[in-house]
Order: structure tokens, then sequence, then C-alpha cells
């Protein structure tokens, strides 16, 4: 039983803290940068969505602004290929990963002629994973499910009239939720559950450079988030539901990694502006994770992780079809930090390519609005947990994962 509840602590933490990499880090903070894959986020600036990427881009917009926006994600995730310990074949697994609902806002308030203020709501952090209780892998989850929400008030001051610059506080709350399956001697098959959140700051520096009135560059920087999960544990029959022991505390450290993000923007012509997009996400921080008991302290589980820090590239173009419509698009490489000695079945994942497109329509000199359109092809991946060093029956598996995102943003200036 001990094991069991090790397994689903560290469970616990592994599908939050990988819920940041390629797919399942929620990129889609505004449907405005979706139309170009997110290249250029950081230097773009087109409304007040891409202050989530830079906060000193709030110098580009006088008064006050609303963004109000979010994206529906549907992937797909199937494993094949599916065989137990023994060998034996078992049924494939359809719709592993679910479909959700991103919302993101912003406001903007311009104070002097050289000073800006904001505040936005995005959610960077998101899944939701379900297999049946009764497939091979049931030892390394069943259930996964992670909700997040950061508050960011931000500031921006123009230097010059070429150099702004940006900071922001990052206030981040985890809730995290996951069953998993064992067996125990005496009851059969039983599931065990855990929930946990935390609540945790970190912080945002950015830049912003205008050579001129058509070429701009962004930087930015955002830290680790250095959380502490609490959570209870507890454990049921599978079959009749019943609970077979009292709920436990644990608690679990861990860091989201700090990212470094570059973007530069260039107006052509009338018609058309390109842009591009680098992020170098620090995922080598995550190399140790150690699970304590809360009543006492003591040592539950040391596990070496050894991620690899991931890159993030990303080209884009707009056309500017008439004073009203503007079209956009681009594409990506997203490269996931998983690598396949650390790939479990709560995380299917692997380097992915983005092809995105989108509208922008302007309404008046105060409304318009933003759609997007995100086709994610990942490439395929190999589960075999033997490689891994966690505790449960090894299972191995074929994975083919595809994500599409539908993005909607509206911006009112008052």
């Amino acid at each position: 039983m001990k094991k069991l509840l090790t397994f689903t602590a560290l469970g616990l933490v592994l599908t939050a803290t990988n819920g940041y990499t390629a797919g399942f880090h929620l990129r889609e903070q505004s449907a405005a940068a979706q139309g170009n894959a997110f290249a250029g986020a950081t230097a773009g600036a087109e409304n007040i969505s891409y202050a989530y990427f830079n906060a000193a881009g709030l110098t580009r917009h006088e008064g006050t602004n609303i963004n109000l926006g979010g994206t529906y994600i549907a992937p797909q995730a199937k494993a094949k290929n599916v065989r137990d310990a023994g060998g034996n074949r078992d049924s494939d697994s359809h719709n592993v990963v679910h479909a959700a609902f991103a919302p993101n806002g912003a406001i903007s308030h311009q104070i002097n002629e050289k000073a800006f203020i904001g505040l936005a709501l995005n959610v960077p952090y998101g899944m939701i994973t379900k297999y049946d209780e009764d497939w091979a892998g049931r030892e390394h989850g069943i259930t996964s499910k992670i909700i997040s929400a950061t508050f960011t008030p931000m500031a921006a001051y123009k230097v010059t009239d070429k150099l702004s610059l940006g900071a922001g506080l990052q206030i981040q709350y985890m809730n995290a939720r996951l069953t998993t399956g064992g067996n125990h001697p005496y009851a059969g098959k039983v599931n065990s559950s855990v929930q946990g959140d935390a609540l945790d700051f970190g912080w945002q520096l950015s830049s912003m450079y205008e050579f001129n009135k058509n070429t701009r560059v962004g930087l930015s920087y955002r830290s680790k988030v250095m959380h502490k999960l609490k959570g209870v544990n507890k454990t049921y029959s599978a079959v009749t539901g019943m609970p077979l022991t009292g709920s436990r505390s644990i608690s679990a450290h861990l860091n989201t990694p700090a990212m470094l993000s570059m973007g530069v923007f260039h107006q052509l012509n009338d018609k058309w502006s390109v842009m591009a997009e680098y992020q170098r996400v620090f995922w080598s921080s995550f190399r140790d994770l150690y699970i304590r008991y809360a009543s006492d302290d003591s040592m539950l589980s040391a596990v070496k992780e050894k991620w690899r820090d991931t890159n993030f590239f990303a080209v884009g173009a707009s056309y500017q079809i008439d004073n009203q419509w503007k079209w956009r698009l681009g594409m990506a490489y997203d490269q996931s930090a998983v690598r396949l000695q650390h790939r479990t079945p709560r995380i299917p994942d692997s380097d992915r390519l983005w092809y995105s497109t989108g509208l922008n329509y302007q309404y008046n000199e105060h409304l318009s609005f933003d759609v997007a359109y995100t086709y994610i092809y990942a490439h395929k991946a190999h589960l075999d947990t033997s490689l891994t060093g966690n505790s449960g029956a090894n299972v191995t598996a074929d994975y083919t994962n595809s994500v599409q995102l539908f993005g909607l943003s509206l911006n009112y200036k008052f």
C-alpha cells in the first residue's frame, strides 16, 4: 500500500510539471498572436493580450484598453499497440487527452506620456487525461486533471522614444487531481486519488526597442515559480468504491521553469508584415523530485528526473486586406522536454509542428475582434515505462497525437 501511495503522490507532481511542456504548456494566451503561431509575440504588441509575453509593449497602447478572449483546445491522443508486462496485447486507448477551454484577459491604463499599468489573467497550465480503469498501465495513471490561473499585475515605462521597459508579478495558483490503480493483497484492485493545490509567486522583466516605426524587437524573461503543493490522498476499492484507508496529507516542492523569449516584428509595406520568435524554456531546473509526509516531513520518495531545456521557434506573416480586415498566418516548431526514458502514460508528449492562421476585424476605432485556428501535429511517441524507473507494472505503447486550437478575442479601447 505504501508503494501505491508513493506513486500516487509522485504522479501528482509529475503531472503538474509536465503540463508546461509542448502541447500541455498552454501557450494560447492571445488569439491575435495565435494567428501567427506566436511568431513575434514578444515584439508584436498589436493589442494588450501580447502583454503576457512582453509587459513593455503596454507603452504602445494609449488610454484604457480591455482584451477578453479564450481558446478551445481539442486534442486527440491515441495509445496503440498497448502491451502489459507479460507482453500481452491490451485494447487501444482512444481520446486519452480531453478537450478544455482556456480563458484569458487583460486591462491596461495610461497614467501619463511615459507610464502605463496593466493586469492580465491567464491559464498557462492545463490538462485532462483519462484512461479506462482496467487498462494495462493503470498503475501508472488513470485520470489526471490540472487547473491553473496566473494573475500578473504589470507596469511599463517609456524610457526614450525607442526603448520601453516592463515588469510584472506572477501570482500563480495550481490545483491538481489524479487517480492511480493498484492491487491490494486482500482488497484486490484498488484506486488511489490525490488532490492538492498551491499559490506561489514569480516575476517578469521585459523590454522593447523600436528601431523605427516599422521595426521593433522584444526581450522577456519569466522567472521560475517555486511551488509547494499540499494535498490529501485517499485509497478505495476499485470495485465497491469503499474507502480502505483514511486520508493522509502529503507535500512536494517543484519549480516551474524560467523562460527567455525573444521576438522581432517588421512592417514590410502597407500590406505585409513579418515576424519571428524564439523561446528557451529552462526545464533542466527540474532534476530532482522529493515527496514528503506532511505530518513529520519524513521522505516518502526521491526521484532523479534530468529533463532537458526546450526550444520554440516560430515564423509568421500578416496581410492587411483592407481598412478593416487583416489576415495572419504562421508556423512553429515546439520541442518536448520529455525524452523516451522519462515519458509516462500521463504525458504522451513529443516534438510538435504548429500551423496557424487567423483574422482581425476592426469594427470601428474602439472595437476589434480576433479569431485564430491552429493545427498541431505531434511526432509519434513510444512509451516504455521500464525505462523511467518508476514503480508499477511495465507497459509499452505507441502514441499518435494532434491538437486543434480555436481562439477568439475582443479588444476595446476607451
